[in-house]
């Protein structure tokens, strides 16, 4: 056993149990569960069952375990952004947000004040390093759980002090080293949706947490006719169908949120499709900056598949894409991930 302390990511579930297994088999490990609360919100992540269930793997481990209070925190940085963003006729990726703001910032102040040398969560990525010693972060060896996509954001100094456990892993085999330690976690069902908004739309949500109802408005056609009453515009995001409470006579989907005269722009599913995006707020992993247009494979959404393009930077803050073959529905306040063939290169929000 080595004499790195790591401090271990909890949430309850399975994923992080394993990854807390198997750090504590290679060194000194102790468990950490963020509790994210956020006041008057009942859906907010972290409940007494989730902090129990990661208090009852680390009693097995012997490992100790404690809960640690970023409720401010996540409510500032990360539920906040999420309710401006739709405000503001975007659709954002909290996931990613709370990575940047709460596991891989607030949870490593935590750990370094504390003496421990390392933080590991339940992702499904891997770390390594190239010839200069650059470390680079790669997909996870199972595409299905694959969590690059939101880890764009991390750091050559972040990298360093991070461990994915699971990288290497396929779901089945986490699920069946959970049931061999006997972890009860072992069959937990898995959230797949933002965890902060359980039984309730984004919509329903938004207004709770703001308090308020939002003004109705015109469906609007590219040639400025009105075609109908909408309900809100935090209730629209680009690429929609369902939901939009009106017949057209053919397959309508939203285009474009303008919250400038609160209308959504419809139109046929043809006119999603582009070829370029830019990004701001980008982070580079693979490389310092991009000195000439690199081509890449791109994803724009987290479940989508890479698709082959070409990225160039324009500014130090600005990156550029191009894709081979227009994609449907690139959206506002997503983040576009650049990849070379496993490695990730970096990424930044959509414009």
């Amino acid at each position: 056993m080595n004499e790195n302390r790591i401090l271990v990511a909890m949430s309850g579930g399975v994923d992080s149990a394993v990854s807390a297994l198997l750090c504590a088999r290679e060194c000194k490990a102790a468990g950490v569960t963020m509790k994210l609360h956020c006041d008057g919100m009942e859906s907010a992540c972290c409940t007494d069952e989730d902090i129990a269930s990661a208090r009852a793997v680390c009693e097995r481990l012997g490992i100790s375990h404690e809960v640690c209070d970023f409720s401010g925190r996540f409510r500032e940085q990360v539920i906040l952004p999420f309710v401006e963003a739709y405000e503001n006729g975007r659709t954002p990726n909290p996931c990613i947000e709370c990575n940047r703001n709460l596991k891989f910032a607030a949870l490593f102040e935590h750990a370094a004040e504390n003496g421990f040398s390392h933080v590991a969560t339940g992702h499904y990525a891997r770390i390594t390093r190239d010839g200069s010693s650059r470390f680079l972060l790669r997909r996870a060896l199972d595409p299905e759980k694959d969590q690059s996509y939101v880890l764009y954001t991390l750091t050559q100094a972040r990298l360093a002090k991070i461990r994915f456990p699971l990288g290497e892993l396929c779901k089945s085999e986490v699920r069946e080293l959970a049931r061999r330690a006997g972890f009860s976690a072992a069959d937990r069902p898995e959230s797949q949706d933002i965890c902060f908004v359980k039984r309730e739309s984004y919509a329903e949500f938004i207004e709770r947490f703001r308090g308020k109802q939002y003004p109705e408005g015109d469906f609007v056609s590219a040639d400025g006719r009105v075609l109908g009453r909408h309900r809100g515009i935090i209730r629209y995001t680009v690429g929609q169908r369902k939901g939009l409470g009106i017949a057209l006579g053919a397959p309508a989907y939203v285009c474009a949120v303008n919250t400038a005269d609160n209308t959504v722009l419809l139109g046929e599913e043809r006119d999603l499709y582009q070829k370029t995006l830019t990004a701001h707020r980008i982070n580079l992993i693979a490389a310092d900056r991009l000195d000439a247009p690199l081509r890449v494979q791109a994803r724009v959404r987290y479940r989508q598949a890479a698709q082959p393009a070409t990225a160039w930077q324009v500014d130090e803050d600005t990156l550029r894409v191009e894709f081979d073959e227009p994609q449907r529905a690139i959206t506002q306040g997503q983040a576009v991930v650049l990849y070379d063939d496993d490695v990730v290169i970096g990424g930044g929000v959509i414009e």
